[in-house]
């Protein structure tokens, strides 16, 4: 088939990019800027945004099923002139009308864990409102929601890390938020299934990963990996959500108040969707093992 993968330059595309190449298909990375790409020479690029739906238009001819990976991080406010608006509903929408205008017969949309178009923060409303333009769109779709996604080169671990110092830390409300985190290894066949596999049309998976664990449990992991301890000490939510609104607006500052609340939020599933794609849970590679430290605060969920 010919697959094109809307953010096929990022963390997540660019495996999915190796990984549907490795599997025979002809693959084209569509990215804002893909000219420094570490992708398989079989791999073709093309340039473009998908804000901008003139500059993507084009690539979408010959097409037999379109990817779109295009997000802005949760955990990080949007840099410049960027919004989530912008990249996750006007992205999708330029993606649904290349797909239709160039008929396109499938797309297969990574969208996230607790996507409402209600949301409490803009990440998640706009992912919701994406997957409203997707649900009502003239071709066949797959939705995969995701908790958060681990592996090299990605921002969870090092996210846990730029909120906090080792050995003894504050953290917003002690770092209880929990999560599902998956393993980027993990996560990229299933993405590959959901495109050869026409059985997943017309289905939304919630993804997580074999264990449960909080972002205290993430930080002690991620300074466990370096030799060192850490003691967290908790901050009540409504002061750290004081500060992160006060420190938003200053442009070394990577979090605002859409962070703070998204530090509020479960990133858990209530039914684990990798069991589609032939995978168990307990399958799955934990976060200590990616680090190669032991956990043992965690149980596999």
């Amino acid at each position: 088939m010919n697959v094109i993968v809307a953010g096929g330059t990022g963390f997540i595309g660019s495996h999915l990019c190796a990984e549907l190449a490795d599997r025979g298909h002809d693959v084209t990375a569509l990215a804002r800027s893909p000219d420094d790409a570490d992708l398989p020479n079989t791999v073709e690029t093309a340039m473009g945004d998908v804000s901008a739906y003139e500059s993507i238009e084009s690539h979408f001819e010959g097409q037999d099923v379109a990817v779109n990976l295009v997000a802005l991080s949760p955990l990080f406010k949007p840099k410049g002139n960027l919004s989530h608006e912008t990249v996750h509903l006007q992205g999708t929408e330029n993606v649904v009308r290349a797909c239709e205008e160039h008929d396109v017969g499938k797309l297969v949309q990574m969208s996230a864990l607790g996507a409402d178009p209600n949301g409490p923060t803009a990440y998640l409303r706009t992912k919701g409102q994406a997957e409203e333009v997707v649900r009502s769109a003239d071709l066949d779709w797959v939705l995969v929601r995701p908790s958060v996604v681990f592996g090299d080169g990605g921002e969870f671990v090092s996210f846990t890390k730029k909120l906090t110092t080792p050995y003894v830390t504050g953290f917003p409300g002690g770092g209880k938020t929990p999560f599902q985190p998956i393993w980027l290894g993990d996560l990229v066949p299933m993405l590959a299934d959901a495109v050869e596999d026409d059985d997943h049309v017309g289905e939304a998976y919630d993804i997580g990963g074999p264990e449960v664990l909080t972002l205290a449990d993430v930080t002690h992991l991620a300074y466990a990996a370096e030799g060192k301890s850490v003691r967290i000490l908790p901050v009540p939510m409504p002061l750290a959500k004081l500060g992160m609104t006060m420190a938003g607006p200053l442009p070394f500052i990577p979090f605002g108040p859409d962070q703070a609340r998204s530090l509020k939020v479960d990133n858990t599933v209530a039914d684990n969707g990798v069991a589609a794609f032939g995978v168990e849970p307990h399958e799955l590679t934990t976060l200590s093992s990616y680090l190669g430290v032991e956990n043992t605060a965690k149980a596999s969920a």
